[in-house]
């Protein structure tokens, strides 16, 4: 039985096997339209592509003709000639055919891949612009499979969907047709022995669909446990508390069952073979026999049977292909259904068309008036991206209350506070990670509504807590910040962050590969590191989550002395954890519940006796050396 092939398996079992659920899923008005906008780049070569399938399924019939013919008149006549010839035509249809069968797929993959490469690139580009709440409740897996998975089930609606149904429904005109023409008694049985073929096809197609969609879901199990446990940080988590044979147990487990469905799938899938490819020899068994005694009995000749006999074996696969088409289609739009869904989320932060530079040099940073909270789900994420969407809390969610101050320009404003005062939020919103609900935030007295995203982060420049580096150099990491710099400059960036001396360590240099999240560097390293990227950015306004508290003595003098480097000259916000920084603050803002509750300088709050003096008597004790080395505790 002919049933054609492809990726991921012949046509028709493709078609058996979607899951039909699909077909009760409610698409949003107007998908259809937004699908044509995406084919409408490639229409010239899907035109053509429908002429080659058009083409190519029609003459799926040349050949059972040819063969009536040259048995029926060259075979029975002792016409030689008549019988190289009719074989050399049915020859150069064969070829004819297969050149026809790879343009269509050269076409088919043009078309496709042209289209996942819009959809992957758009999905991409709009992720990017999303707010950092999006990525907070967004599970990574499920948003990677909707650039995979999903994207790749959407093209088949243009390519894969569009030759089925084309070549199929050709293919069944034109084999019916012509099986009619040269026996209408054949026709008939060939067509009264079809639901044979559905029936079987139905029941177990639905099987092996809801097998093969447990197969995914436990494929994915398998691989969140491979992903969680492979990375640096789960490896090491591993390590310090995890149990080897409870893990190994916990993934034989997991892999167990994904061997299972397999097998399963495997065996039901091997059932619909066999049981059609059984159907189809008894359907020609009744066929030659009906068809035998007609040739006895003179109704035809026997090149007739031969020809019917061949066109039967083409007539099933379509038809069964066509009758499951509703749940190819379907599925196919649900897959850019839920591409559309994230392409619809609309970003919380827009430039605006009308969007100024903002200026260079040093810079004021002005809080006027801001209040905050952070976004609710349904205002930032999709519930289909998160692993367990989380209920919407009716608590009151406000975090930034009325904050108002002004950093002159190459000042140092020091935010302390105890934890959950809203002194992180702050520092996002000066890089603009998210939008004040009420007030504006200026930088050089623009409005951050107003500047551009690029000039703001030329501005701007963040060293995190936890800096993130990627798994690749020395020098790509840097570069990140200034894509166009030389190495002279890397090492100079490297030198003011007192990491002159790894250089000279490292053994490729500037090439050296800092591994997932830099876990190649110690803690001290991978903070200087972060701080020469920022020094290489050279932005007018630092923006500071002062990190040292847990790094040794060395490294902490080390990260200090590159600190003072980086904000030497320039303005900047810096969450305090170190007395240090606090007695070098210009001003110090004490927040506590998203209010400034104090602010002044070291000596002006301490004479206050409020909340900084509290804070100065337990967050900023420190050890301090005196004179002859002695460690003393100082409050």
């Amino acid at each position: 039985m002919m049933m054609g092939g492809g990726p991921g398996g012949p046509p028709i079992y493709r078609s058996l096997v979607n899951d039909g659920s699909a077909t009760r899923s409610r698409l949003p008005p107007g998908t259809l339209g937004r699908i044509v906008g995406y084919a409408k780049p490639h229409w010239r070569s899907i035109v053509f592509f429908v002429l080659t399938t058009s083409v190519s399924s029609g003459i799926v019939v040349a050949n059972p003709l040819l063969l009536k013919t040259i048995i029926d008149r060259g075979v029975s006549e002792q016409d030689t000639g008549l019988v190289a010839g009719l074989a050399a035509a049915v020859a150069l249809f064969a070829v004819f055919e297969a050149a026809l069968g790879l343009t269509s797929r050269w076409l088919s993959s043009r078309i496709g891949e042209g289209v996942i490469y819009l959809l992957r690139t758009q999905v991409f580009r709009h992720v990017q612009r999303m707010p950092l709440a999006f990525f907070t409740r967004t599970q990574t897996g499920s948003l990677i499979s909707r650039l995979n998975t999903d994207v790749v089930g959407a093209q088949r609606a243009i390519t894969s969907v569009l030759q089925s149904v084309v070549s199929n429904l050709i293919s069944a005109v034109a084999v019916i047709t012509t099986m009619a023409l040269l026996s209408w008694q054949i026709t008939l049985i060939a067509l009264l022995l079809v639901p044979l073929f559905l029936l079987p096809a139905k029941f177990i197609g639905r099987k092996v669909a809801a097998i093969s969609r447990d197969g995914m879901d436990l494929n994915a199990e398998m691989s969140s446990l491979m992903t969680e446990r492979f990375n640096v940080g789960g490896a090491m988590l591993v390590k310090l508390y995890g149990r080897p044979e409870e893990e190994g147990d916990q993934f034989a487990e997991r892999a167990a069952r994904v061997r299972d469905v397999g097998v399963a799938q495997a065996v039901y899938g091997g059932l619909l073979f066999t049981l059609i490819g059984l159907i189809t020899s008894l359907a020609t068994a009744i066929v030659y026999g009906v068809g035998g005694t007609l040739v006895i009995g003179g109704a035809f000749q026997l090149g007739t049977l031969v020809a019917m006999t061949t066109l039967l074996t083409r007539l099933y696969a379509p038809i069964t292909a066509l009758s499951n088409v509703h749940v190819e289609i379907m599925t196919a739009l649900v897959s850019f259904d839920r591409v559309f869904e994230v392409l619809d989320l609309k970003p919380m932060i827009e430039e605006k068309s009308d969007a100024r530079e903002l200026p260079e040099g040093p810079l004021s940073v002005e809080f006027d008036g801001v209040s905050f909270r952070y976004p609710t789900a349904g205002e930032s994420s999709l519930a289909s991206l998160e692993l367990t969407p989380q209920a919407e809390s009716t608590a009151d969610t406000q975090v930034l209350s009325d904050v108002s101050f002004t950093a002159e320009p190459g000042q140092l404003v020091a935010l302390v506070g105890p934890s959950g005062a809203g002194k992180t939020t702050m520092t996002h919103l000066v890089s603009r990670l998210y939008d004040p609900l009420q007030g504006a935030v200026r930088i050089g007295g623009v409005d951050l509504h107003d500047a551009t995203s690029r000039s703001l982060r030329d501005t701007v420049g963040v060293v995190t807590q936890d800096p993130q580096l990627f798994h690749d150099t020395v020098a790509n990491n840097l570069r990140y910040a200034r894509p166009g710099a030389d190495d002279d400059a890397l090492v100079e960036a490297l030198r003011a962050a007192q990491l002159e001396s790894l250089l000279g360590d490292l053994p490729d240099g500037l090439d050296t590969m800092v591994g997932d999240r830099g876990y190649r560097l110690s803690g001290g390293e991978k903070q200087r590191l972060a701080i020469a990227r920022l020094l290489l950015k050279e932005p007018s306004v630092v923006v500071l989550d002062e990190a040292t508290a847990h790094l040794d003595s060395e490294s902490e003098a080390a990260v200090q002395e590159a600190l003072r480097t980086a904000l030497a000259g320039r303005t900047s916000l810096v969450i305090a954890h170190r007395l240090a920084t606090v007695r070098e603050a210009d001003q110090i803002l004490v927040l506590e519940d998203g209010r400034i509750l104090e602010r002044g300088t070291h000596e002006e709050l301490l004479r206050e006796g409020g909340l900084y003096t509290a804070l100065y008597r337990t967050q900023f004790a420190v050890q301090e050396k005196d004179a002859h080395g002695v460690t003393t505790q100082r409050a």
